[in-house]
């Protein structure tokens, strides 16, 4: 069995990796337990095994104490020193307590735990493995498809692409070869699960960075990506080196490199666009193909109205929205497309709005000045009527009466309408 075992941690580290000492390791932790459970035995026992001759040996580790009370466990200073003289209080001691089948004994209780720490390990070695290329793209054969999810072999382990990691209306046939971006790489209950995508945008990222050289080397970059996989994409970038073009860097001689690129996504159209510190270039650049005219911020809503010719309104907004869509993804503003000519009934509506809302103010403040002079005069008749006033005396009370401007005019017409009806009563 010792040859066997020796010869087997061989092949393990060479097939997959696993290095002896994790073995043996895992080795002595089962024969332990084996022994123990084997042989009825509590002491405190240690196991060790021979790497080089295979040879497996059990010892009873007890430590010197003043008087022993659990001979399991401890000896006494006195019998220590029987052994050797130099043992001290403290001192741990080793006694072989080998049984004579314990190497066929073992070999039968051991087993299932040694291949489950081999397993682990195992699994632990493709973890950090592909732990490393999360973020980046690797390239897999197709191992099955099913109705929602599609299996690629990455080599030591079967990734998985969800429904929603897929390209829309991509099919694929076994054995294929393909790319892939590694979403994640996660540790489960039956070993590591790796989430590849295409219809990522750090995908496409990666793909450019493949193919524009100037991009991996950061002369290039991307500053954000808005894609809808399958159908369109637009990217903004922006270069280092201001003699550097970086859309004509990106789209490269005669197209190639994008082109490349379309067709790795099964002719995706790509926008590539210049990236601009001024948002409002930035917003034109982004609405590319269409032309754009001017651009209204409102800032507290981090939004605003792009303003295009009217024969360009369905090109700005593109099939379904779409163009739009990207822009403002994009960019990260929040845009409302408008033409040329609806853009002036806008502003010609928000005019007679003001007009209107100047006009209001005006008429309300006319009410409340008429009403304050009818309750002025109300005012004074009633305390004319009250005192007995002579016609000069109330007069001079009418000018000496005062009215708050700012008074509410509910307020105001609750006190005229009260004024009214102790005059009248008066009358009656």
């Amino acid at each position: 069995m010792s040859k066997e075992l020796i010869a087997a941690m061989r092949i393990l580290e060479e097939e997959k990796g696993i290095k002896p000492d994790v073995i043996k390791e895992a080795l002595e932790s089962a024969l332990i337990l084996a022994y123990k459970k084997n042989y009825d035995q509590a002491q405190n026992v240690e196991v060790v095994f021979d790497e080089n001759t295979g040879e497996i040996k059990v010892y009873s580790v007890k430590e010197v104490v003043e008087i022993n009370y659990d001979s399991t466990l401890e000896i006494s200073l006195e019998e220590a020193l029987k052994i050797n003289r130099a043992y001290e209080i403290g001192d741990k001691i080793k006694f072989e307590v080998t049984p004579k089948d314990f190497g066929r004994i073992a070999t039968q209780t051991a087993k299932h735990v040694v291949m489950q720490r081999i397993r682990e390990a195992e699994r632990d070695i493709i973890y950090d493995e592909y732990i490393e290329y999360q973020d980046e793209i690797l390239t897999g054969t197709i191992e099955r498809v099913d109705a929602r999810n599609v299996y690629v072999n990455l080599g030591k382990i079967e990734a998985i692409m969800p429904a929603s990691e897929q390209i829309p209306g991509e099919s694929f046939v076994m054995d294929e070869r393909v790319k892939v971006y590694v979403v994640k790489v996660d540790k489960t209950s039956k070993g590591p699960q790796v989430v590849v995508s295409r219809a990522h945008s750090d995908f496409l990222r990666r793909l450019f960075e493949q193919e524009v050289p100037e991009i991996y080397d950061g002369i290039v970059e991307i500053i954000s990506i808005a894609r809808e996989a399958g159908d369109r994409s637009k990217v903004a970038v922006n270069s280092r080196d201001s003699n550097i073009d970086p859309v004509g860097t990106c789209v490269g001689p005669r197209g190639t490199r994008v082109q490349s690129i379309v067709n790795e996504l099964n002719g995706e159209n790509m926008d590539i666009i210049h990236w601009d510190e001024d948002p409002v270039v930035f917003i034109k650049n982004a609405m590319n193909p269409a032309e754009v005219i001017n651009v209204i911020f409102d800032e507290e809503n981090h939004s605003c109205i792009v303003v295009v010719p009217d024969y360009q309104l369905s090109l700005a907004i593109g099939k379904k929205g779409q163009n739009a869509r990207l822009a403002a993804r994009l960019t990260g503003y929040k845009i409302d497309i408008k033409s040329e000519s609806s853009y002036a009934e806008y502003l010609a509506e928000m005019d007679q709005m003001d007009s209107t809302e100047e006009d209001l103010v005006e008429d309300i403040d006319a009410i409340i000045e008429d009403t304050a002079d009818e309750l002025i005069e109300l005012r004074a008749e009633q305390d004319y009527a009250e005192q007995n006033l002579d016609p000069e005396g109330a007069e001079a009370m009418m000018d000496e009466a005062s009215i708050d401007p700012e008074q509410d005019y509910a307020e105001l017409v609750e006190e005229v309408e009260y004024i009214a009806e102790v005059n009248e009563e008066e009358e009656l």
